[in-house]
């Protein structure tokens, strides 16, 4: 079994959409945990949502 690669940190906007864009990753649900997408770019989630104290 191959192991999954990373998506990159920024969408570079083709169409058709390459295989590791994180829009992408983001649709089909495979984004690695503890990952989200903001402004096409993929960010760490606990940046974006804030760490709870």
């Amino acid at each position: 079994m191959a192991k999954q690669r990373m998506p990159k940190k920024k969408c570079c906007v083709d169409k058709p959409r390459c295989g590791r864009c994180p829009l992408r990753a983001l649709a089909e649900g495979t984004l690695p945990p503890g990952y989200t997408v903001k402004k096409r770019r993929l960010v760490k989630a606990d940046k974006v949502l804030g760490r709870a104290a």
